[in-house]
């Protein structure tokens, strides 16, 4: 499979690039924030927006790692695509600092990210393998689409909250490196919010919005939406 060794080279440039990107985030008012999950924090219903530190004195090495970028990730799926989130659920040092990664694999001739969006963060995307053609669509009333085809080292920015997607269109494995300005950037993909609600939205709701017969609504709200973050 293509795309099983990234080159290091672009690792270094994405990273830089990645750094430059601006936060979403608060800034840190200390040099890091170690994410810790106490069971008495929640337990004292107690909230934060972002997460409670730990100790600095007890920060350590494997709290700022992760391993297994380079790894391919399965496509045999709806979709035909699988994001691997690098967020801080699984780089605790993450916490405050207003940045995580994604690599995004995509099967051959029809992978597809579906559309979808970032509501708090900007997205730069970097394609390591492959050919994709990728957009985004502006906000009403003009709801511009502005898309181009990206080949192997090429670069696109998606502006926060704005719905995106990305789609295969080579005959080979594709793969790309995407770098958020939040820790925690969170997605929302289109269709399966809409369509996959739980509980369902009233079917007269979505017949109205889309204009579209309601009974097309309720097969669609039928459906299994998959969902191709890991």
């Amino acid at each position: 499979m293509k795309g099983a060794h990234l080159p290091i080279a672009s690792l270094a440039i994405f990273a830089l690039a990645t750094f430059l990107v601006s936060a979403q985030d608060p800034s840190p008012l200390q040099d890091f924030c170690v994410a810790i999950n106490s069971t008495d924090v929640v337990r004292s219903g107690l909230f934060v927006n972002g997460r409670f530190c730990q100790d600095p004195k007890l920060a350590k090495a494997e709290d700022f790692f992760f391993s297994g970028l380079q790894i391919p990730r399965p496509t045999e799926n709806a979709v035909g695509s699988t994001v691997t989130a690098v967020n801080v659920d699984q780089i605790p040092g993450l916490n405050t600092l207003g940045i995580s990664l994604a690599r995004i694999d995509y099967a051959p001739h029809g992978g597809l990210n579906p559309p979808h969006t970032h509501p708090r963060a900007s997205e730069i995307l970097v394609v390591l393998e492959g050919t994709l053609y990728v957009g985004f669509v502006t906000s009403n009333p003009d709801n511009r689409l502005i898309s181009k085809v990206l080949y192997k080292g090429d670069v696109f920015v998606f502006p926060v909250g704005l719905i995106h997607f990305q789609l295969n269109i080579g005959h080979d494995n594709a793969v790309a490196l995407a770098g958020l300005s939040s820790q925690n950037p969170g997605v929302i993909t289109i269709a399966n919010a809409v369509f996959g609600a739980d509980p369902p939205i009233n079917p007269d709701v979505l017949s109205r919005a889309f204009q579209i017969d309601e009974k097309l609504v309720e097969h669609l709200q039928k459906l299994f939406w998959y969902n191709n973050n890991n």
